[in-house]
């Protein structure tokens, strides 16, 4: 297990450069004002109804993502090699998804197994011989990065998981920035610190781009499953930042093979849809007929290239966790380039050898279904109990291929708010990756805690909270 980066702390204990200027506010800064703050954000973020429903909870229970006021923050330097790492990423699995959905080339060179690819429930046949507006199948994407030490104290990031579905949060990263910046207007004042609030108006430059050929301002809509959903907030809140309308299956329908949204001056024409609903929901026509979520017909429009859906059908599988082992190798083959940022080494529980080695070693990896997501079904050795350990190992032993295992990296730290004080909490980050004409990003992206003291899983759905990422301007 590696040691824990400390993002705010060297090895003798002194403050690092980026984080300078914030600790001698932080020691000039009495507890009682830093408890008013804490409290005040709360009740803002109460008013705005900034909430996340975690299913399995009882019906209608919301609660509040827990917001620590310390930022993480990232020098210019850094953030430039995590941002060309990213494209280089993202560039390579949307060449991916258009190669494995037409020539197939990587699997035909045997540079990834074809069972892996065609025998995935999340490869789509309904998508092969697609066409796609530029090629892009994961418009938007949310590229979650971790740091771990290596004795050299300066913490190497990998990439833990890629999310190309429907990746959430960028909501929080927006508030969180607001919030501070209404907390703490004198730190803005200190430094440079790159602005994220233009991310509405990257994203939907980019959903604009790649509408249908020959529209001329096109019109774009998000479709959410409905208020029932565990992001319900971050549908309506992006919608309203982008000035778009924010529909449901309802509010769309089918006729000659395009899309229409019914108003009240009559049908007007979709030109792309930002969907936050899963393939499965989309169209009762094409996929699950009992879904109650989608559209009857949108399949059929999107096949014959009269609407745009992002992300694409079909990008499941660049981001199930068993693909994820093959990313460097896309890179290598798409780009002719080596990987600027690794992936965290990884067991293929489908091998023989792997899975005995998995198996003896089941109290120190960590253990995740491919399929999964949101912190659900894994397994963090170190810190789980015997018994919970030998129920995880039945489960493999049942579905093997259906399991990936990672060693347990000990996430970077920053220092965060708890009920004790300050403490050291581990962290991840996601920025969020924008393919159209071009791929842009934001600087930074959302930074997830562990809020738990020793805990690795930062997730939102299992206690997790957030924090704002400031990216120092050089």
């Amino acid at each position: 297990m590696s040691t824990a980066y400390d993002e705010m702390h060297a090895a003798d204990g002194a403050v690092r450069e980026n984080y300078r200027s914030y600790a001698d506010w932080l020691q000039a800064t009495s507890a009682d004002v830093i408890a008013r703050k804490r409290e005040e954000a709360d009740i803002v973020f109460h008013r705005v109804g900034i909430t996340f429903a975690v299913y399995g909870e009882d019906a209608g229970q919301e609660r509040l993502i827990p917001f620590d006021i310390v930022p993480r923050i990232i020098p210019a330097h850094e953030w430039r090699r995590l941002a060309d790492g990213l494209r280089q990423r993202v560039k390579a699995l949307n060449a991916f998804l258009h190669d494995i959905y037409h020539d197939q080339e990587i699997l035909k060179a045997g540079r990834i197994p074809a069972a892996q690819v065609l025998g995935n429930s999340q490869f789509r046949q309904e998508m092969i011989g697609v066409s796609v507006p530029e090629q892009i199948y994961a418009h938007i994407a949310g590229v979650d990065l971790v740091r771990a030490d290596h004795g050299d104290n300066r913490g190497e990031y990998y990439v833990l998981e890629d999310n190309l579905r429907t990746p959430s949060g960028v909501s929080y990263m927006l508030e969180d920035r607001k919030m501070m910046m209404r907390l703490f207007p004198e730190l803005f004042a200190r430094q440079g610190i790159a602005p994220v609030e233009h991310y509405p108006d990257l994203l939907l430059n980019n959903l604009r781009s790649v509408a249908p050929g020959g529209v001329n301002n096109p019109n774009v809509v998000l479709l959410t499953p409905g208020q029932f959903n565990s992001a319900y907030f971050e549908h309506a809140f992006l919608a309203q930042q982008m000035g778009i309308e924010l529909v449901d299956g309802n509010d769309l329908f089918v006729r000659n093979d395009s899309v229409f949204m019914r108003t009240t001056q009559g049908p007007r024409r979709v030109d792309v849809i930002y969907r936050r609903i899963d393939d499965d929901f989309l169209d009762p026509l094409a996929f699950r007929k009992d879904s109650m979520l989608g559209v009857p017909g949108l399949f059929a429009a999107y096949r014959a290239g009269n609407v745009t859906l992002a992300n694409a059908v079909g990008t499941g599988i660049a981001d199930d966790k068993a693909i994820y082992i093959h990313v460097p190798e896309m890179i290598r083959f798409y780009c002719g380039e080596e990987p600027i940022l690794s992936n965290v080494p990884t067991w293929e529980l489908s091998k023989p050898k792997d899975l005995q080695y998995v198996l003896e070693h089941l109290s120190e990896l960590v253990v995740k279904e491919v399929h999964g997501s949101g912190g659900y079904g894994m397994l963090v050795g170190p810190t789980s109990s015997k018994a919970e350990i030998e129920s995880f190992r039945q489960k493999i032993l049942a579905a093997p291929a259906g399991y990936i295992a990672q060693p347990t990296l000990a996430l970077s730290t920053c220092p965060t708010y708890v009920d004790s004080g300050v403490a050291p909490r581990h962290i991840d980050l996601r920025p969020y990756v924008l393919s159209g004409k071009e791929i842009t990003m934001v600087p930074g992206g959302l930074t997830r805690v562990a809020l738990k003291e020793g805990s690795l899983v930062v997730n939102s759905s299992q206690g997790g909270g957030t924090k704002d990422t400031w990216v120092l301007e050089a």
